[in-house]
């Protein structure tokens, strides 16, 4: 895996979270559900980056 892909991941993945707990928190039903889609997104751009890296070795 790239490490700009790597990186990029594992920051969409911790944005999404806090995003998502915060918006939870505050009865911000939208805002939660963005956050836990950019969460989402995170880890299948990890899962994607890592099947690439399975498949060259």
């Amino acid at each position: 895996m790239s490490a700009g892909e790597k990186a990029k991941a594992k920051a969409e993945q911790v944005i999404g979270k806090t995003v998502r707990k915060a918006a939870h928190a505050a009865h911000k039903d939208v805002l939660a559900a963005k956050g836990a889609a950019l969460e989402a997104r995170g880890m299948m751009r990890g899962a994607k980056e890592r099947t690439k890296d399975s498949l060259k070795h």
